[in-house]
């Protein structure tokens, strides 16, 4: 099957807490849609996301290809606190929620 270059869009996103104590990795293809979902969760949802209520988008990094992307979040995931605190000081120093900028 052909695919054509640059018309698909991968996110490797991090959130945080109020407290920017918890940090939490995810991936999508519509970052928007999925704060939406982060922001307003199920009732009663037993996610990570809704029990240690991160909801805060902190960092992100965009990829045309979905295997890329999978292949940066599962990096990223086996990354500990201070690498992750540093890519995001990088990214975004005062790390301020950038919710609304999406």
């Amino acid at each position: 099957m052909y695919k054509t270059f640059g018309t698909h869009n991968y996110y490797v996103y991090m959130l945080t807490n109020k407290a920017k104590t918890v940090l939490y990795i995810g991936i999508t293809n519509d970052l928007k849609e999925r704060l939406y979902y982060h922001q307003n969760p199920e009732p009663h949802s037993k996610a990570f996301t809704a029990k240690y209520k991160c909801k805060y988008l902190v960092y992100y990094e965009h990829y045309d290809d979905v295997n890329v992307a999978i292949d940066r979040e599962t990096q990223l995931k086996k990354w500990r606190r201070d690498k992750k605190e540093a890519l995001i000081k990088g990214f975004n120093p005062e790390w301020k929620f950038l919710n609304d900028s999406i």
